[in-house]
């Protein structure tokens, strides 16, 4: 809990906070005059036998009002510089942890509802807890300085019990978080049994098993009973606290009340008294309570689930300085090496790569190909760095994938996926987003090369807005690979990443990519890419050859009948956007 506590108290902010506090004073102003009020309207007025003086004095009370209505629309107005900072950061810290865990392998697939349910409630409760503590904190001095100024000898009757019912309160937080944290894992684990029961209930009817399928949500049903009867015995033990807290200072006063007349205590300074417990720390007292043990619960077990899923926030890293975008500042020219590379998905699956070797120097173009499902885009996330190898090693310029970060590999590869990532913004942040600071020159030089005109043409220009959804699957791609294009990483891995275009420009976009200085591995679409490369990987599941056309036909039978499969018809250019998916794909029939 102090972990969740301390993690919100670090995400206020001096401004903010300071302007809310300000405006909490006026807003307190009710219920610091409340008592004063009404024991001067007894003694000074009605016992006095000028109710006229009463009744205005009790008109201060109108005023107090209409100033503690301008102080709590102002704390309203500023609530939200707190809290929605907070929520960003939040945001922020489960994106990063979600991204950060799919490089690493790891796809979390509860990111999703951490991000769209979680923060929300996180933000929801967050805001009703500085409302909560900041009324109560507000309140109490404002009542402390009201009883001190009514009758001292009052305040020290009632203090004693509210602090230590307040105490009492804060003493069960602990135990009642822990009773919620066990009642959530406690429902968690009932739904997942249950909900595995109530899939196979046509089954265990039809096989006459409904014992064995009942004893397996037993065990789940009684231990989300106890830990709902836990939970509610920490609730019991809130109540007894409010009327520590909230009651026990009546009593004391009312109780007292004779002997507080007989020395000397007004009966306007006692009903001041009673005002003040009954007016202020009773409701506030009451609010603080189902606050923090509602909210605040909430607060703290939702906030941990976060805190526990997303990690630790990476260290901020400046983004790296684009070159040329040729080359990358400080690197060598060692180009890509593969040296006995075997990788598996799970340690009972079969190798999809096994002790795999391949040298790619500065420079080169190579074509991988294959049938589909060979493991051509998983040695495309080896070579980039998103998978780690079980054995062997992957290096770029000299230095392991594995030793580099997230922000060096970005700085030395890019890769481009079949299925195009395009964002919602302008085409010009779209094309920019691996080189922010890219000339205008360059990036309209990048777009002549893709043959990316006449969709940038049709979007409105570099500064239209882009919806991914309105967009198809082959103007996507157009977009990622001039985005590519100008990304200062010196080698390029095209993954399929042209098999949304037609034939024609598929090889504008490969020949740009070739001309364009650096390193290019494509993964191959159609077997007419492989022509084009000065270099042929051919993956058959058995082996790998690896050489220039001529020496790679005569080697690989496969090779030889991916081959026979092409229709080497004429390309017809089209307007990239349009971007049809014609021509022979690589893959034959039987594969």
């Amino acid at each position: 809990m102090r972990r969740e506590i301390g993690y919100g108290v670090a995400a206020l902010r001096r401004r903010p906070l300071c302007a809310l506090l300000a405006w909490s004073v006026p807003e307190a102003v009710p219920a610091a005059v409340s008592g004063l009020v009404v024991a001067r309207a007894v003694d000074a007025g009605f016992l006095a036998g000028r109710p006229v003086v009463g009744l205005g004095w009790l008109a201060v009370t109108l005023l107090a009002a209409g100033v503690g209505a301008v102080g709590s629309r102002q704390v309203y107005r500023r609530l939200g510089d707190l809290v929605e900072p907070f929520r960003d950061g939040l945001v922020r810290r489960v994106v990063t942890g979600a991204l950060r865990a799919g490089v690493a392998g790891r796809p979390d697939d509860g990111a999703l509802a951490r991000l769209t349910r979680q923060v929300e409630i996180v933000r929801d409760t967050y805001a009703g807890l500085l409302v909560v503590l900041r009324g109560f904190v507000v309140t109490v001095v404002a009542v402390v300085a009201g009883l001190l100024s009514v009758a001292p000898v009052v305040a020290l009757l009632v203090l004693p019990p509210f602090v230590v019912g307040v105490g009492l309160f804060v003493a069960t937080l602990g135990v009642a978080a822990t009773r919620q944290r066990a009642a959530v894992h406690a429902d968690e684990r009932l739904a997942t049994a249950a909900g595995a029961v109530f899939a196979g209930v046509r089954d265990v009817v039809a096989a006459g098993t409904e014992e064995h399928a009942a004893g397996l949500v037993t065990g789940p049903v009684r231990a989300q009973a106890d830990a709902e009867r836990a939970l509610a015995t920490a609730t019991a033990l809130r109540t007894l606290c409010f009327a520590v807290g909230g009651w026990l200072p009546l009593v004391v006063l009312l109780a007292a009340g004779p002997w507080l007349i007989a020395r000397g205590t007004t009966a306007g300074q006692l009903l001041g008294g009673l005002t003040y417990v009954l007016v202020a720390l009773h409701p506030v007292l009451g609010t603080l309570m189902s606050g923090l043990g509602g909210s605040g619960l909430r607060y703290v077990v939702t906030l941990g689930r976060i805190l526990d899923a997303s990690g630790e926030p990476a260290p901020h890293r400046d983004p790296a300085r684009p070159g040329s975008g040729l080359s990358a500042p400080g690197l060598s020219a060692d180009g890509l090496s593969v040296d006995g590379l075997s990788f598996a998905y799970g340690p009972h699956a079969e190798p999809v790569l096994r002790d795999f070797t391949l040298t790619v120097p500065r420079g080169d173009h190579l074509t991988i190909v294959g049938p589909s499902g060979i493991g051509k885009s998983t040695l495309a996330g080896l070579l980039c760095g998103l998978l780690r190898p079980d054995t062997g090693t992957v290096c770029l310029d000299g230095t392991p994938v594995t030793a580099l970060t997230p922000a060096d590999l970005a700085d030395r590869r890019v890769l481009i996926p079949q299925e195009a990532y395009v964002f919602t913004g302008t085409v010009w942040d779209n094309l920019v987003y691996l080189r922010p600071d890219a000339h205008p020159v360059a990036v309209l030089d990048a777009i002549d090369a893709l043959g990316a005109d006449a969709l940038v043409a049709r979007l409105g220009g570099l500064g239209a807005e882009v919806h991914p959804g309105d967009l198809s699957a082959g103007e996507r791609q157009i977009l990622a690979l001039v985005r590519a294009y100008l990304s200062p990483a010196p080698l390029v891995v095209l993954d399929e990443a042209t098999c949304h275009l037609d034939p024609a420009a598929e090889r504008r976009a490969e020949e740009a990519f070739a001309t364009r200085g650096g390193t290019l591995v494509v993964i191959a679409h159609r077997i007419s890419s492989a022509l084009r490369a000065s270099r042929v990987l051919v993956l058959d599941g058995n082996t790998a050859t690896c050489g220039d056309h001529a020496a790679v036909t005569a080697a690989s039978p496969l090779y030889r009948e991916l081959l026979g499969h092409w229709d080497a018809r004429p390309e017809q250019a089209t307007i990239p956007g349009g971007c049809r998916s014609s021509g022979i794909a690589l893959v034959p029939p039987g594969y």
